[in-house]
């Protein structure tokens, strides 16, 4: 039968089913259904196979999209698989967190022409899940194993690209990592509803089976030296993130019941995963009345955590208007669904303490002015516009920075007036900093970003470490 050249037209766009809000608002579960295979080639087929495909533009990993797609149309599944990986070292986890509305899917020339972008995202996660449950497992048969070996300083995003791109090239990866399991933010930062921890549990059996070797509950500098890691190891990979606090400057910022957004965070995931340490109080919102302060997915992550925990009322608040935020509109829209309150072009001023205890937080209305250092308008605070919130808890999320480690300048490690670890792309070799024997990438250099960006520059930075030691 002659393929359907219409596909894109009579097959709508399908991310797979989603789980009711007035059920999901219960559980720490991912809130959408897996597609199947039917309707994974169903999706696939709708993709118009562009000559020059402005998803893999979009995509920071360059994936080969419609490459993949066309795999999976003709039921090649495991090639499909050993196809996502030449490009992506965490596809089943970037095809659950990414912003595909953002990224590769918004530049998909069926969105643009308003027939509903081909859903890239679900069926990434389907070709690497199904796959797995298959028996597959990545191909290192030809790899041809050297005496060389590098040690990274963190299992995040991009730790994991790292040594995903080191081990295929036959150098043994040693992953430090001060929590007790793999992931950083992936796994204590992302709540489950986006990403079930399972995921990342069954990626570190598949990067173990590859050869690389993790060793968990180690800081560098407390349990290791980085002298120790420079004189044992060919080279060294710092992929540590992005994890100070960003204070928003206001008066009662450090009152009791403003909470942090990522510590926050950290402690729901570790009680759900019965790991909280045991001087650690549990955090709950449970008949609170909640204010979280931000516009991006850190912000619509403790919103809809608050939910899940029986919040009573939760109220986003954010300094610009809805078009201008930073986070993907698909969280947006899913935390509106699950009963959040938002209120745009709104600044904080400052939070004081009632004499029942609860919270009582100023806000004023802003006006969006010229275009900051960024391109994005500034919001400008119009004077008398104030008003007050009455609150239980105020969650700050306006985002977090990278910071030096003590050792940094012992070891001749720089960074730049915001604390980023300076490690060119390109000079002399990939990513590697000040330090010859020391390469960075990810969030520590970026600032905090996309997951996907820190796979990418985790990889390349592991391109530079094969030619500095010789390998490449």
């Amino acid at each position: 039968m002659a393929a359907d050249v219409f596909q894109f037209m009579n097959v709508a766009r399908n991310p797979g089913d989603k789980v009711p809000a007035r059920e999901r608002v219960h559980v720490f579960k991912e809130i959408y259904q897996s597609l199947s295979a039917a309707d994974a080639a169903d999706q696939s087929s709708r993709c118009l196979s562009c000559g020059n495909p402005y998803c893999e533009w979009e995509c920071p990993v360059h994936n080969y999209i419609p490459n993949w797609l066309q795999l999976v149309k003709e039921g090649k599944l495991f090639e499909a698989a050993e196809l996502s990986h030449k490009t992506n070292s965490l596809p089943e986890i970037c095809g659950r967190v990414c912003p595909q509305d953002r990224l590769c899917e918004g530049a998909c020339t069926l969105n643009t022409g308003g027939f509903g972008a081909v859903s890239i995202g679900s069926v990434e996660k389907y070709i690497t899940d199904t796959a797995y449950d298959q028996g597959w497992r990545p191909d290192m048969s030809g790899v041809i194993w050297t005496d060389k070996k590098v040690a990274i300083i963190g299992a995040g995003p991009a730790g994991l690209g790292a040594a995903d791109i080191l081990v295929r090239n036959g150098v043994k990866p040693v992953v430090f990592d001060r929590y007790e399991e793999i992931g950083g933010l992936l796994t204590f930062g992302i709540p489950e509803f986006k990403l079930e921890k399972e995921i990342v549990a069954r990626r570190r059996e598949i990067m173990e089976g590859m050869g690389v070797q993790f060793r968990l509950n180690t800081e560098i500098g407390r349990d290791i030296s980085i002298e120790q890691l420079l004189s044992e190891y060919d080279a060294v990979f710092m992929g540590m993130g992005a994890y100070k606090y960003m204070r928003g400057g206001f008066a009662g910022e450090d009152l009791p019941g403003v909470l942090e957004a990522l510590p926050f965070l950290i402690n729901n995931v570790r009680q759900s995963m019965d790991t909280l340490p045991v001087d650690e109080e549990p955090v709950s919102m449970k008949g609170k009345r909640v204010v979280v302060l931000g516009g991006g997915d850190t912000a619509m992550d403790c919103n809809r955590t608050s939910v899940r925990q029986g919040a009573d009322q939760v109220i986003c608040a954010y300094r610009r208007d809805e078009a201008n935020m930073p986070g993907s509109r698909r969280e947006v829209a899913n935390a509106r669904e699950e009963g959040v309150e938002f209120m745009w072009n709104r600044q904080p001023i400052g939070i004081s303490k009632n004499v029942d205890g609860s919270l009582a937080l100023t806000l004023v209305t802003t006006r969006l002015g010229e275009p900051d250092e960024k391109g994005r308008q500034r919001a400008e605070n119009i004077a008398g516009s104030e008003e007050v919130i009455e609150c239980d808890h105020v969650i700050v999320a306006f985002g977090f920075q990278a910071e030096a480690a003590e050792w940094f300048a012992a070891q001749g490690v720089t960074t730049d007036a915001s604390g980023r670890t300076v490690a060119p792309a390109r000079q002399p070799y990939k990513h590697q900093t000040a330090n010859p024997k020391i390469f960075a990438g990810g969030d520590q250099v970026r600032g905090a970003d996309l997951v996907v960006r820190a796979v990418y520059e985790g990889r390349q930075a592991a391109e530079g470490i094969l030619e500095f030691i010789g390998v490449w």
